[in-house]
């Protein structure tokens, strides 16, 4: 079979490297994201070197390259460089393009404390399932620190997030199993709530938009330290 998991990471990052000329201020700080980018994927990485070995999620052998480390493939690894670097993009794209997109204050913290709302249900109804447990948990951590930190950098990313989710559920979904007859990324049925959109886990919606914007704080934080040095 075809290593699909490289396509799709090449698919991906093919169209911000096309047009990252035109953005010039994102790529500028290259350096500062990438410091900010490794800091999020080694907790990530860490993460799912964790989850792996336990058996919540895996990885069909048949749709990657066949290169591992930590039994994840070489496209896992790729995957928390090359995709947040491509959602950020579409989120200064965006900030480029219409540099008022933003989510009303009130309207902010109202999501904001709805969703920390949603988590600690959902932690609380689905407590034995690891996934789901900690996955809800970073994400109310998440947003917590957003709403004490950084308040108008949330405002900015909610109508961003809702775009990145657009190539999100394209790609996510195939690795899920919605273009080909088994999933490149399976779930233990025992390890998460088993509500999903098409193909995809509810709860990889919130892991995305943790990822994200974590990465998106650290970077703007370090940008700002920048300029004040």
């Amino acid at each position: 079979m075809m290593p699909i998991y490289f396509y799709l990471l090449v698919g991906s990052v093919f169209i911000p490297l096309l047009f990252s000329v035109i953005f010039i201020d994102f790529i500028k700080d290259w350096k500062l994201f990438s410091i900010s980018t490794i800091l999020v994927s080694a907790l990530f990485l860490a993460w799912d070197a964790l989850f792996t070995s336990w058996g919540v999620w895996g990885f069909n052998h048949a749709y990657c390259v066949g290169l591992y480390i930590l039994k994840m493939p070489i496209e896992e690894w790729l995957f928390f460089f090359i995709i947040p670097f491509c959602s950020i993009f579409i989120h200064y794209a965006l900030q480029f393009a219409a540099t008022s997109l933003k989510v009303r204050k009130t309207a902010t913290k109202a999501i904001a404390y709805s969703i920390m709302l949603l988590c600690i249900v959902l932690i609380g109804w689905h407590h034995t399932k690891l996934y789901t447990v900690v996955n809800f948990s970073l994400l109310l951590i998440t947003i917590m620190i957003a709403l004490k930190r950084h308040l108008i950098l949330l405002q900015k990313f909610l109508p961003s997030f809702l775009i990145i989710l657009i190539p999100f559920v394209l790609v996510n979904g195939v690795l899920t199993g919605m273009a080909t007859p088994e999933p490149v990324v399976w779930y233990n049925p025992n390890e998460f709530m088993g509500v999903r959109f098409i193909t995809i886990p509810l709860e990889d919606i919130g892991y995305a938009f943790s990822m994200l914007f974590c990465n998106l704080m650290i970077f703007e934080w370090l940008k700002s330290k920048q300029k004040s040095a």
